[in-house]
């Protein structure tokens, strides 16, 4: 009979994950968000980024209504799934806000950690 150990494999699936976590650690936190409906009307609220797993994040809007969805880091690029038909995307900018698009690009919307 063979035997193995699966704490190497553990081990290994561990660190692999740990620099995907550190990738999106980042984006965590509190925003102000800013944006124009389809209908090119103004909202502003506020949103929150919060850790799911190793390169997800849930989102919590709230912005006249309360969202939510969970959101997938590939790169700079935090892709939302939040229930509607489409999801938002964000780029996270070098300055730490993200620059988003949601209703198949109908909608804008900017994440700020500070007031505008």
């Amino acid at each position: 009979m063979i035997r193995f150990s699966l704490l190497p494999l553990a081990t290994a699936a561990l660190f692999a994950a740990a620099p995907l976590a550190q990738a999106q650690s980042h984006i965590l936190g509190d925003y102000f968000a800013y944006g124009r409906n389809a209908d090119g009307s103004a909202y502003s609220g506020t949103v929150n980024i919060a850790p799911l797993g190793p390169n997800q994040v849930t989102v919590y809007w709230s912005v006249g209504s309360t969202y939510s969805g969970v959101g997938t880091l590939n790169g700079d690029v935090l892709t939302v799934n939040w229930g509607a038909s489409h999801p938002a995307f964000y780029i996270v900018m070098p300055d730490g806000e993200l620059h988003g698009t949601w209703d198949d690009g109908a909608g804008l919307e900017l994440l700020s950690r500070s007031p505008r």
